[in-house]
């Protein structure tokens, strides 16, 4: 069995890091994932361990939990030997002391034995801090653990907890970020072999299948469900079955995780024949001009909501420069004209997971106390990330043009944002599609850093891969 991991003293330090933010408060449960049965017991879905139990515990097994008691700085990690009807189906794997022993943890005990761990716990008054559970199956074994209902598991939820964790992952070390690196070149791969084999006649699932296959070969999986398809407008498709045709661009959205669990996220937007029309071009040019705008704002101390509304403001000018829209650009977004187009952030944290860490929430990974997240204004509450900048986050930039039927309708029968947008004009673009350009980035102590190989993301770039 190879199991991928750092050196022990890796998972030692994290521990102790948390164990130190949270000292002398009782008991962190950190649950492993369980195997989840696809349509019947024994035939799973593809194996995803939970990764803040992979960040300090490092182990991809199912079946685990640990234990970190804050007080001792001890940690225990529990989950049950094979038997050997297990091994008749698994063949022989190390224990799961000689498992621990290699994260540098010297207590085990059976699984069932957690129970009794935390209602000792309990029972003397000390706290017991949970993250909030996203599989059924683990918020069942909380209930039960902590001795209450199903719906009141999530007042049980952590709050401190969730912020050490958030605290500590978010700054990425030189080994993740080695990880990183390798995880979006591996993307870079999956999407050159996407884009050149992009042609008239097609279908969407045989692309998926060219990004799977330079997955596998790297030893690595898709991290995220493939979107890639011509109705580029829809946010996350993940239908695979049109036909492509000469005069449509493709949207490719995709990102590898590697055998460390680190991922990339990339998106490029092609020509399905050799080059783009004219005004595809146009609008690919506005979206990458506000990228490009958005790239050199990136450094520390600035607010990645303030770098979102700028790359808004850099849309509208573009499109008010091909006539779709109308006045001055700083009022459009002020009003929020603008997500006619864009009605999503312009991009998120990305770690071991594509959205990192959105399993401990978007409130506390994207904002902070003093800059709450918008909830309910349309864009701004898609807007994933709004915090301030610090070296060692790495992030997204993804600006789009989406053009929804459905939402001109909609807004035109409302004569909503008139004063800003061109609605007939609009309406002869109401089967453009969309556009989308994103990479990948750390932010440095002076400014950001690109990561991975490069992916070329020019018009003349794209144009040329297509030979």
């Amino acid at each position: 069995m190879d199991l991928q991991l750092f050196d022990k003293q890796v998972y030692a330090d994290r521990r102790q890091v948390l164990t130190q933010s949270m000292v002398n408060d009782g008991l962190i449960v950190l649950l492993g994932n369980e195997e989840s049965s696809m349509n019947y017991k024994d035939n799973h879905f593809s194996y995803r361990q939970d990764s803040s139990f992979l960040y300090y515990f490092g182990l991809d097994l199912a079946g685990l939990a640990a234990v970190i008691d804050t007080d001792t700085g001890e940690a225990v990690i529990f989950g049950n030997e094979l038997s050997i009807d297990d091994i008749i189906w698994t063949g022989v794997l190390p224990t799961v002391s000689e498992m621990a022993a290699l994260v540098g943890v010297t207590q085990t005990r059976p699984y069932n034995d957690i129970t009794h761990y935390i209602h000792k716990a309990q029972t003397t008054g000390r706290k017991v801090h949970i993250l909030p559970p996203y599989r059924p199956e683990n918020k069942i074994k909380l209930a039960a653990w902590l001795n209450v209902s199903l719906q009141d598991v999530a007042d049980h939820v952590s709050v401190k907890l969730i912020k050490a964790v958030i605290a500590q992952r978010v700054i990425k070390t030189p080994l993740e970020i080695a990880e990183m690196e390798k995880a979006v070149s591996i993307s870079v791969d999956m999407q050159l072999a996407v884009i050149k084999n992009t042609r008239p006649g097609i279908k969407g699932y045989e692309l998926v299948a060219k990004a799977n296959e330079v997955a596998i070969a790297a030893n690595s999986r898709l991290g995220y469900p493939a979107i890639i398809t011509p109705r580029g407008e829809t946010l996350h498709t993940h239908y695979y079955g049109h036909t492509l045709q000469d005069g449509q661009m493709l949207l490719c959205d995709i990102g590898a995780e590697n055998a460390m669990h680190y991922g990339g996220d990339l998106t490029r937007t092609v020509p399905v024949g050799q080059k783009f029309t004219t005004r595809q071009a146009e609008l690919y040019e506005v979206v990458l001009n506000s990228m490009d705008h958005a790239i050199s704002m990136l450094k520390p101390g600035v607010r990645y909501k303030d770098i979102h509304l700028a790359a808004c403001q850099k849309l509208v000018e573009g499109l008010s420069q091909a006539g779709i829209m109308k006045g001055d650009p700083a009022e459009a977004v002020a009003a929020g004209a603008h997500t006619m187009f864009f009605q999503c952030g312009l991009g998120h944290m990305l770690g071991m997971d594509t959205h990192d860490m959105e399993d401990l929430g978007e409130p506390y990974v994207g904002y902070t106390d003093t800059l709450k997240k918008e909830t309910t204004v349309f864009g701004l509450k898609s807007l994933r990330l709004g915090r301030e900048l610090e070296a060692g986050y790495v992030l997204t930039i993804e600006p789009g043009i989406y053009i929804i039927p459905e939402l001109i309708d909609r807004w035109q029968a409302e004569h909503k944002y008139v004063d800003f947008i061109n609605y007939d004009v609009l309406n002869t673009y109401r089967d453009f599609g969309g556009i989308r350009i994103e990479d990948n980035f750390l932010i440095t102590d002076t400014g950001s850093h690109l990561l991975g190989k490069y992916l070329p993301k020019s018009l003349k770039e794209i144009e040329g891969l297509k030979g």
